[in-house]
C-alpha cells in the first residue's frame, strides 16, 4: 500500500484539491447495484484505468501525451455513463477541468466539442428510459461542462502573465544592475584612467632624475602628491554621486519579496523618513534587506509587520514576524534542526554580526528577542545626533 501511494503522488504546486476531486469515482461504483457480474467486473477495471490516466495526465510533459490521456478519459467518461447509469456523467466534469489547461485556441475548441458530445451521445441511448425531469436536471450540467474550461483557462491564464511579469521584472532588475556596472566602470576608467596613467609615468621620470637631477625629481614628486590628491578627490565625488539605497524603495521590494512567498506584510508608522544622510539610509535598507530575506527563508511566519518612526533624538526601526520564533527549533521541531526563527536566523551566522558592524558605523544599536506573541522581534535604534567624524551623520 506504500508503493501504491507513492506511486499515485501528485504536484505538490495543486494541494489536496485533486485528492478531493476523487470522490466523483464513487458514481460507477454506485450504478453497479442490479448490473451482471461481468459488467461489474468491466467497471471495476476500467475504475482502476481511470485513475491510472487521471495520475498520469497531471505529470505529461507533451501537449501530445497530455491530449492523448484527455480522450481516453472522455471515452472512459462515456462507456461509464452507458454501461452504469446517466449520474455516471458527473465524471465529465474531470475532463471538463482539464479541457481548460490545453493552451491552443484550436485544439481547445475541438477538445470542448468532443467532451459536450460525448456527452450527449448516452442521453440518445438513454431517451426512451429518462422522464422529463431527469432531461430538465441535466440542463444545468451541461452549462456548467461547458463553462468550466473557460473559467479554468482564464486562470491559468491569469496565473501564467504574472509569471511572465515576475520574470520580466526580475530580467529589469538584472538589466539595471548591469547598466549600473558598466556605468561605474565607465567613470572610473574616465576619470582615472588619465590621473593614473600620468603618476605612472611620473613616477618613472622621477626614478631616471633622482640621482642626475635631485631638484628635478623634487618638482617632479610634488606634482606626483598633488595628482594623487586630485585622483582620490575624483574618487571622493564618484563614490558621492553613487545612488544609495532609500529605505522606502527598500520597503517596497521587501513588500514584494514577502508577496511572493504569501507572506503578508504591514508597514506601521512612516514609511519615509526625512532630513536622514544617504549613508543612514542605505544601512537601514541592508538591515531590513538582510531581516526579511531570512523571514522568508526560514520563519515560515503568515505575515510580518515593520514599524518605523522618527523622533528628535532617534530612529526606530521594528521588524517583527508571527513564525516558530526563537526557540521553535526547541519545542519539538527536531526534524527542521537548525532552523529557527528567520530573524533568528539572522544572528545565527554572520548576519547580526554584518548588521552590528554597519550599525556601529552610525552608533545604531540592534536588539533581537522574542515577539510580543508567536515569532521574533528584531529591533534597531539610531541617535539622530552621532560624534563627529562618524561620518553617517542624520541631516
Amino acid at each position: 500500500m506504500k508503493n501504491i501511494g507513492t506511486w499515485f503522488r501528485l504536484p505538490k504546486r495543486f494541494g489536496i484539491v485533486p485528492y478531493i476531486f476523487l470522490m466523483y469515482l464513487i458514481f460507477p461504483i454506485v450504478s453497479l447495484q442490479g448490473k451482471p457480474d461481468s459488467v461489474k467486473l468491466l467497471i471495476y477495471i476500467l475504475v482502476a484505468v481511470f485513475l491510472v490516466v487521471y495520475r498520469q495526465i497531471y505529470w505529461a510533459k507533451t501537449d501530445r501525451g497530455f491530449n492523448a490521456l484527455l480522450l481516453i478519459m472522455m471515452l472512459l467518461t462515456s462507456i461509464f455513463t452507458l454501461l452504469g447509469d446517466i449520474g455516471n456523467l458527473y465524471l465529465g466534469l474531470y475532463c471538463s477541468f482539464f479541457v481548460g489547461w490545453i493552451r491552443g485556441r484550436k485544439t481547445f475548441f475541438v477538445f470542448l466539442g468532443l467532451l459536450l458530445t460525448l456527452g450527449v451521445v448516452p442521453l440518445l441511448f438513454s431517451t426512451r428510459t429518462l422522464e422529463i425531469a431527469d432531461i430538465m436536471a441535466v440542463i444545468p450540467f451541461f452549462i456548467i461542462l461547458a463553462a468550466m474550461p473557460f473559467a479554468v483557462r482564464s486562470v491559468n491564464r491569469q496565473i501564467e502573465l504574472r509569471q511572465q511579469l515576475a520574470a520580466a521584472n526580475e530580467q529589469i532588475g538584472e538589466l539595471m544592475k548591469k547598466e549600473e556596472r558598466m556605468r561605474i566602470a565607465r567613470d572610473l576608467h574616465d576619470t582615472l584612467g588619465h590621473t593614473l596613467s600620468l603618476i605612472t609615468l611620473k613616477s618613472q621620470l622621477v626614478e631616471r632624475l633622482a640621482l642626475k637631477n635631485p631638484e628635478r625629481a623634487q618638482h617632479e614628486a610634488r606634482e606626483i602628491q598633488e595628482t594623487s590628491r586630485a585622483a582620490l578627490r575624483q574618487v571622493r565625488e564618484l563614490v558621492s554621486e553613487m545612488r544609495a539605497i532609500k529605505l522606502n524603495e527598500e520597503l517596497i521590494e521587501s513588500r514584494e519579496m514577502l508577496r511572493t512567498a504569501e507572506i503578508m506584510m504591514h508597514v506601521e508608522g512612516i514609511e519615509r523618513l526625512e532630513g536622514v544622510s544617504d549613508m543612514t539610509q542605505n544601512i537601514l535598507s541592508l538591515c531590513l534587506k538582510e531581516a526579511v530575506t531570512n523571514i522568508v527563508k526560514h520563519s515560515r511566519a503568515q505575515s510580518c509587520t515593520i514599524t518605523l518612526n522618527q523622533s528628535g533624538s532617534e530612529i526606530e526601526m521594528k521588524v517583527e514576524d508571527d513564525g516558530i520564533g526563537l526557540y521553535g527549533k526547541r519545542e519539538g521541531r527536531q526534524e527542521h534542526q537548525g532552523e529557527g526563527s528567520g530573524l533568528e536566523n539572522v544572528g545565527g551566522g554572520n548576519g547580526l554580526k554584518g548588521m552590528r558592524e554597519r550599525l556601529a558605523l552610525i552608533e545604531g544599536t540592534l536588539v533581537l528577542a522574542p515577539g510580543p506573541g508567536r515569532g521574533t522581534a528584531l529591533n534597531v535604534k539610531i541617535p539622530v545626533v552621532v560624534r563627529s567624524g562618524q561620518g553617517g551623520g542624520i541631516g
